[in-house]
């Protein structure tokens, strides 16, 4: 009987095969991942696209306007402080009554001036005897000069009497002559002492309303003679009134006598008046502070400020001190370039890759244009390109709209207004440049960022 032969196992080729084939199978799954991972980050990393606003630069008319706040105040007003110092006996006149030319405002006690006029005029009295003395005496010694004078001529009086006779007239001349001073002082005195009086009764120097009452009946106050004196009351025409505002020394060099102003006033609200600025101040404010002012240091911190002074066309109920904030016409530009305030901000100096690709160096050392490997082109447009060149400062830009993305160009800005910017120099007529949103300007736009066009919403979109 046959033996069946043994079986043998299979041989080992078959498993090494499955073996190889199953690291191909991991080698080429990890690839595949490692692909989809960077194609996957790649993608990620794409530069967002920013949802801005658009408009067109199109030509308007701008006015250029200065704002400042201020007070209103009458154009005529009077301080009335008193000549002499006494007690206030009468005082017919209360705050806010109209008062004309020459109605009596205050009367101040005059008994101690009555009592100097009646001095002043006793002293005077004296010296008109004593002149009356001296023209006697005078006389006197007068004709006993000319009487001993025939005697001396005469040989009848000796020289030394005759002397004597002539020294008594001299002095008698002299004596007079300083009585005719004394007369003259005494009436001085007099006139002097009669208008102190007569300055005990204060009268109004012009038409106008009492603006304001600082003194009672009763009070005692302090003339302006030797003292700086008491601010009894202020009178004002209330029917010229004028703005005064302060202006910072940026701008008050642009502003002259005849220029036109709109004001507004708190305590009429909604309404708009109309003005014209009729003084420009020629010092600051603070430029007669003395040099050793120990305020001086926090001021020197503060915008110097100028005050203008606008008269108002129109005519209502204004009160002194209500506060009034102006916008002074001050440029007019008609048909220029303009685009919206909001489109003009700040950047770095504008640099971008050259579009031409790399060339070999020449032999001699020297490369063309488009032979410059990532060629860093500075944007040249006007004086903004100059400014940017030289000290590599911020400049104003706009970005205007090329397709998908924008680019930013630098340009010079003029005038304002409350809505546009006037361009000088980088951009034309019709070019559609972003005017909002607001951070996707100031902060989001760079040089080459892609956009759509949309609402703005301040943020980046991504797709």
């Amino acid at each position: 009987m046959e033996t069946a032969p043994p079986i043998l196992p299979k041989p080992p080729a078959a498993t090494a095969i499955s073996k190889k084939n199953r690291k191909i199978f991991i080698f080429l799954a990890v690839t595949l991942a490692f692909i989809v991972l960077m194609a996957f980050a790649i993608f990620h990393k794409r530069a967002p696209v920013i949802t801005v606003q658009t408009e067109m630069v199109l030509r308007h008319s701008l006015t250029n306007v200065v704002v400042a706040n201020g007070k209103i105040q009458p154009v005529v007003q009077v301080t009335i402080s008193p000549e002499v110092s006494g007690e206030i006996i009468e005082l017919p006149v209360k705050e806010g009554q109209f008062v004309h030319k020459g109605d009596l405002l205050l009367k101040i006690n005059p008994d101690i001036y009555i009592a100097a006029v009646n001095q002043a005029k006793a002293n005077y009295e004296s010296s008109l005897a004593a002149k009356a003395s001296a023209v006697a005496n005078l006389e006197k010694a007068d004709a006993d000069f000319v009487r001993n004078q025939s005697l001396f001529n005469s040989k009848l009086l000796s020289e030394s009497d005759y002397v004597g006779f002539k020294s008594a007239r001299d002095v008698a001349k002299a004596q007079l002559d300083s009585a005719n001073d004394q007369v003259n002082v005494a009436k001085a005195g007099v006139d002097n002492a009669q208008d102190l009086l007569n300055k005990t009764t204060i009268v109004s120097p012009l038409d106008g309303t009492i603006s304001k009452l600082n003194s009672q009946l009763g009070e005692r106050v302090l003339g302006t003679a030797q003292f700086a004196g008491t601010e009894i009351l202020i009178i004002s025409d209330l029917n010229q009134m004028e703005a005064r505002v302060d202006i910072g020394e940026m701008d008050v060099v642009g502003i002259t006598p005849g220029q036109k102003a709109w004001l507004e006033v708190d305590a009429f609200k909604d309404r708009k008046f109309t003005g014209v600025v009729t003084d420009v101040a020629s010092s600051s404010k603070d430029s007669n502070l003395p040099a050793g002012n120990s305020s001086g240091s926090s001021q020197s911190q503060e915008a110097t400020k100028f005050q203008v002074r606008i008269r108002l066309s129109d005519k209502e109920d204004f009160r002194p001190g209500m506060s009034v904030s102006a916008n002074i016409e001050t440029t007019y530009r008609t048909n220029v370039l303009t685009v919206p305030l909001a489109s003009v901000t700040t950047r770095p100096p504008i640099q971008k890759k050259s579009d031409a690709k790399l060339d070999p160096p020449k032999s001699d050392g020297t490369n063309t244009a488009a032979s410059t490997n990532l060629a860093i082109v500075e944007e040249t447009n006007g004086a903004a390109a100059a400014k940017t060149k030289d000290s590599g400062k911020p400049v104003d830009v706009v970005f205007v709209v090329k397709g998908d993305h924008v680019e930013a160009v630098p340009v010079k800005i003029g005038i304002c207004d409350d809505n546009y910017w006037e361009i000088t120099d980088g951009l034309t007529n019709g070019e559609e440049i972003v005017s909002g949103g607001y951070r996707a300007i100031s902060r989001d736009l760079n040089d080459g960022t892609k956009i759509k066009k949309g609402p703005a919403t301040g943020e980046a979109s991504k797709n």
